[in-house]
This record gives structure tokens, sequence and C-alpha cells, in this order.
């Protein structure tokens, strides 16, 4: 491998490497303060790593946050903040159950309806803040902001016994959906069922690094969120790939809700898991907008959802579930510092580098007046 490959993975590597140990560390600031051990909650989670059903619920938990991440992260690429991912996606899943509810298909028919419905639903509400920015120069995080309020209003609205709903003791439903719409899972007896969707997300994440990374596509949307004036005099239509990022952005946070929608529960409520959009900013972020790295992420962002309960019947001293909140969000606030801190030393070591082979250029031409070598480092 190369030098310059061996630092460029350096670089990718550190930044959430140092967020996780300050994250690490910090928390255990806190406990401390709290008269708290500092180390037992860190080995009373890790005890959790060896139970089955703690293993089965961290992959389906993870396959979630990973689609939702792949969303935020085609926008990130983009320069774009979509912050309504967790709109699009509740909104997509509701609309998905209430036609998985009415509508019966064999499960071949039945099943890629329910994804096709979920991605279009995401995509047109990701699709409004995308036209506004572009024709009105809206910015989407404003945009998306407002569209997670009104998605909000728009379920409860859909889902009134009027409508759409069916009520379930104290909760209201879209009703049980046909089940030639349930996605197979994987039994793992006691343990539960490993989500069939896991798959899909899995997939997906191989389709997100194909198109950014082996498409003309791909290389017209690195370009443009990197400078649209710079991808618009090489004839890229920026507007038209601002909005495009923004469908295909909300298209697969369609599908972030659909793991345990067509997997578990079978039906949208009250209960419906919340906030996943917003946990899916920090995911894409630890994971540097990489699909491996975002897949590493989602695990460990599972695994302590997962794992923090066991905090609570700890003993001889409980802990609080919450020592897992601190260390999320500790890792968010780290990660940005420490990614931004990793980039400006890449950059110095860049400049620096280069800066020695000009001059070590200019020493070796400078008698013959040949300014070649020079230039050509230069030109690098």
């Amino acid at each position: 491998m190369k030098k310059f490959d061996k630092e460029r993975v350096l670089l990718a590597v550190a930044g959430p490497v140092i967020a996780l140990v300050v994250a690490v560390a910090l928390t255990s600031v806190v406990l401390l303060a709290s008269g708290k051990n500092p180390i037992e909650p860190y080995t009373l989670m890790l005890e959790q790593i060896s139970y089955s059903d703690v293993q089965v619920l961290t992959i389906n938990q993870a396959g979630m946050y990973y689609l939702a991440a792949l969303a935020v992260a085609i926008g990130f690429r983009m320069n774009l903040f979509n912050i309504g991912v967790d709109g699009q996606y509740r909104l997509a899943a509701m609309i998905t159950a209430v036609v998985g509810t009415h509508v019966a298909l064999p499960a071949p028919l039945q099943i890629p309806l329910l994804i096709a419905v979920a991605m279009l639903t995401g995509a047109f509400w990701a699709g409004i803040a995308g036209i506004l920015k572009t024709t009105r120069g809206v910015s989407e995080v404003v945009a998306t902001i407002m569209l997670n309020s009104i998605a909000t209003s728009v379920i409860g609205y859909l889902t009134l016994t009027d409508n759409f709903g069916v009520p379930v003791g104290n909760n209201q439903t879209t009703g049980v959906m046909e089940k030639s719409g349930w996605f197979p899972g994987i039994g793992m007896g006691a343990s539960g069922e490993i989500y069939g969707f896991v798959f899909v997300a899995v997939l997906a994440g191989v389709l997100y690094w194909l198109v950014l990374n082996r498409t003309r596509f791909g290389f017209d949307l690195r370009a443009t969120g990197a400078s649209q004036s710079a991808a618009a005099a090489s004839g890229v239509n920026a507007k038209r790939m601002v909005l495009t990022a923004m469908l295909l952005s909300g298209a697969i946070a369609g599908l972030s809700g659909l793991p345990i929608l067509l997997g578990d529960t079978h039906t949208y409520s009250l209960s419906f898991p919340a906030g996943l959009g917003f946990t899916a900013i920090g995911i894409a972020l630890l994971g540097r907008n990489n699909p491996v790295g975002i897949a590493l992420a989602a695990l460990l962002w599972a695994f302590l959802d997962k794992a923090s309960p066991a905090l609570d019947y700890a003993t001889p001293v409980a802990y609080d579930k919450e020592i897992a909140v601190i260390m999320q969000g500790l890792i968010v606030i780290a990660v940005v510092v420490s990614s931004e801190s990793v980039r400006r030393w890449g950059l110095r070591r860049q400049q620096r580098r280069v800066g020695e082979e000009l001059a070590a250029a200019a020493r070796a031409n400078g008698k013959n007046g040949n300014n070649d070598s020079v230039k050509e480092v230069a030109a690098r």
C-alpha cells in the first residue's frame, strides 16, 4: 500500500477512535463525580455481548439505524443536512402500514409493493424540501425541521378512527397488515428472530458504495457537494443534483422503519419507534459517511441501547441506564471535534510533505536551472 493510501486510512480511522476514547473518558469522569465506579458499568454492558437475545436485539436495531444513517450520509455527501429523516421514515411507515392493511396480493407482489410505497413516500416528503431549496433557496435544515412537525400532524390525522385508525385498547393503530406483506426473518429459537429486512439494509449499503464510488452519477454528486460552482463549470446541473440527492435520501429514509414494521409489529401505532432520524445523524458522523464505518457505528449504538438496561439491575449498586445516553451524546460531540482536528492535522502533513518535495526538487535542479521536477511536484 502506498504511503499516501496508508495516511488516508489512518485519517479515516483516527477520528472515530479518538471520539470513542474521549467519550469513554468523559463518561468515566461523570461517574466519578456522582460517586460511582467508573469501570464497572462498561464491564456490565460488555458482559451482555455473550447473551444471544441481546445479540439479536442489537442486530435488529442496527438494521434500522443503518438505513436511516445511510439516508443522512447521502445528504452529507452532497453537503446537505437532511434533518427530516425522522419525519420521512415515520410517515413512510404509516402509509406503508395502511396500504399493507387494505391491499392483499401474493407475497412476491405484496412485499415489493410495500417497499415501493415506503420509498416513494419518503422521497416525496424529502422532495418538498429539495424543491424549496432549488427553487426558492430555502435552507433544507429549516424546511426539514418544519416537515417533521407537519409529518407528525399528518400521521395523527390519518390514524384517527374516522380515517384509517383502528383502536386497540389504549393504543391507536392502523390495523394488522396482511400476512403476505410480512417479511420473513431468521428464527433464533428462544432468543427471538433476526429481521429479514436487515439483509436488505446490507444490500442498500453495498449499492450506496457502488453508486457513489463507481458511477458517473456518484462522482457528480460528490463533486457538487464539494463545490457547486466547480461542478457547474464542468457541466453538472447543481440544482438537479441537489434535488436528486434529497429524493434519494428520502427514499432510503422511507425504508428505515420497515425492518420492525414488516418483521415484528405489522402495524403502525402510537408506540412505533420515534427519534430514529436524529440518532442516525450521530451514527453517520461517527461512520464518516462510509458504509462500513456506518455499519460499525450502528452496531455500537444499538449495542449501547440494548445493553444499558442491565445497569438498572446491577448489584450491589445499580447504575442509571442513561449512562449509555450520556456516552452517545459525548460520542457525537467528540467525533465532530476529533474529525476536524484530524482533518487539519492531515492538511498540515500534506502541506509539509509538498514543501519538502519542492525543496528537494529545487536543490536537485538548482545547478542546471532545470525546473521540470519542481513543476511536477507543484502540479501534484
